[in-house]
């Protein structure tokens, strides 16, 4: 298998082969997960520790999840009650987690560039759960997996991703892997919720959901950051709804075989209309749950295995 990466900080350091790679073993686990006894050792002996400096409920669960499945020993640290609070550096902690000795260090921090100055401090693999407005490589990997096995491939396929662009890690990680992949990007959304760089992206912009929709396969919806606005972004929820969620009669501009994605937690009535998102005929949306867990139990055997082959040679 080809994936040589330490680490899982971003998906920009990836090369298309490692994005298959991982895809592929993910199936294997989609697989193993739907079976009635789901372990694995693949991380037997190993410990996993996993550190949110910001609130999560999916992907701290799915991390966690997929870890014990794989087998391995995992502790969750309550950062938002830990010596951080007290005036501890990010550094400092670093060093202290590093004399634990981890293997796995799974990571969610508010600010953009903090995992990857942990990830130079310790001596294990770390993986990126989300940092500050800069990535969130997992999401993408899991979207691509969802698109991947309801389209039958992963590579030009007219794909929108929709809202809130600006504030949004899932989509700067999406736009990067789903270019890598070869695919037409499409950002719809209000001027003030694109990023000022948004030129430089390789991507296609409209500010008019059923123009931007007309033609596309996949059409993935994003949550409104409310918690990263400093202003007035939008006139008002219902405002946004009427002119950027995703309801039926939007919909039927996309093709009438195109998926629709969200990567939770919905604001239903804002971004997408429940009925919608709980329609199966269209709505991937649970799949992406799904593939969450078998995503992340690839990406950290595939780090595990590189951190075993890396002890081995510096042991050699």
């Amino acid at each position: 298998m080809t994936y040589r990466a330490r680490h899982l900080l971003g998906i920009e350091p990836l090369h298309p082969v490692e994005i298959a790679t991982l895809l592929d073993l993910a199936d294997t686990y989609v697989d193993l997960n739907r079976q009635a006894v789901k372990q694995s050792d693949a991380l037997k002996g190993l410990t996993q520790i996993n550190m949110f400096f910001e609130a999560s409920t999916r992907t701290q669960a799915s991390f966690e999840l997929a870890g014990k499945r794989l087998g391995a020993d995992v502790m969750n640290m309550a950062m938002q009650a830990s010596s951080i609070k007290k005036g501890e550096t990010l550094i400092d902690t670093a060093l202290t987690l590093n004399a634990m000795h981890p293997d796995l260090l799974v990571v969610r921090h508010p600010h953009s560039g903090a995992v990857d100055l942990l990830a130079q401090k310790v001596n294990c693999a770390v993986l990126n759960a989300g940092d500050g407005r800069h990535e969130h490589p997992t999401q993408a990997l899991l979207d691509a997996l969802t698109i991947r096995r309801a389209k039958g491939r992963l590579h030009r396929l007219n794909i929108a991703i929709c809202g809130d662009i600006a504030h949004s890690r899932v989509a700067r990680s999406n736009i990067l892997l789903l270019g890598k992949m070869e695919n037409r990007v499409r950002l719809i959304g209000p001027p003030t919720l694109m990023p000022s760089e948004v030129r430089d992206l390789g991507v296609e912009v409209y500010d008019d959901m059923r123009e931007g929709l007309t033609g596309c396969d996949v059409v993935m919806m994003l949550r409104l950051q409310k918690e990263r606005m400093d202003g007035g972004f939008i006139p008002s929820e219902r405002e946004y709804y009427h002119r950027y969620g995703l309801d039926p009669e939007k919909l039927a501009f996309a093709k009438d075989d195109a998926i629709v994605m969200h990567p939770g937690p919905m604001n239903r009535g804002v971004e997408i209309d429940g009925i919608l998102a709980d329609d199966i005929n269209r709505s991937v949306i649970q799949e992406q749950v799904e593939m969450g867990v078998a995503v992340r139990m690839a990406a950290m055997d595939l780090l595990a295995r590189n951190l075993a082959a890396a002890r081995q040679e510096g042991a050699a």
